[in-house]
């Protein structure tokens, strides 16, 4: 049986409050939001060519004022490094499994028109990280990264061809493939007037012959 005492003091841990719901702080989600914003505004105009990144045109495309540009970013720098590194990011999202069995001509003419896509895509920010003369450690780390994936991939879709030579020759197959399917090119195709289904196809035609190379045995 209670007393009036203990139902009392029931009665007052009923109405203890619990935990607080955790609150989103509004000026932190908008400031996040504005930065996002001048991100994306900056990548749109490294899409379209622009290869100078004043702080106006930016803010204007961002529809924020310079100040607050700057409210956000130490310097320009800092936001463009973080455009780049936000692109770079964005690879692993365009990135689809390749067939890795099958006739080497379904396999060559995949991977080509994956590479074909993606490095014509990832352009515009690779040519602007070659004007950055000091890339932050997360451009390096990203790009390394991406490299290192698309070798592996690469190795993956043509193990079979791989398979078949002794270790040293398969090291420069690979090495081979790898180079005519990143970026530099890709990037020498289209510089020297090649339109992108020509580079396209001076791809797949460069990794058939590779392969075809690796189909002899030396002499």
């Amino acid at each position: 049986m209670r007393t009036a005492e203990g139902a009392a003091v029931a009665e007052a841990d009923d109405r203890v409050p619990g935990p607080a719901p955790a609150r989103v702080d509004g000026r932190t989600e908008r400031g996040r939001r504005t930065r996002d914003k001048i991100v994306e505004a900056l990548l749109a105009l490294l899409d379209e060519g622009v290869v100078e990144f004043p702080a106006e045109r930016v803010a204007e495309r961002a529809g924020v004022s310079r100040r607050l540009v700057f409210h956000h970013f130490a310097d320009m720098s800092e936001l463009v490094d973080l455009a780049i590194t936000r692109r770079l990011e964005q690879l692993a999202d365009q990135i689809r499994p390749l067939p890795q069995t099958g006739p080497r001509r379904v396999r060559v003419a995949a991977l080509a028109e994956q590479r074909a896509r993606i490095l014509e895509w990832i352009t515009p920010a690779r040519l602007t990280l070659m004007r950055i003369d000091h890339p932050s450690p997360r451009i390096q780390q990203v790009t390394d990264e991406a490299f290192a994936d698309a070798r592996r991939r690469v190795a993956d879709i043509f193990a079979e061809e791989l398979g078949r030579l002794d270790e040293s020759r398969a090291a420069e197959l690979l090495d081979g493939l790898d180079a005519v399917t990143t970026w530099g090119a890709w990037n020498h195709w289209r510089s020297t007037g090649k339109s992108p289904q020509e580079a396209r196809a001076a791809m797949e035609a460069t990794v058939l012959n590779l392969l075809a190379a690796g189909d002899h045995p030396r002499t």
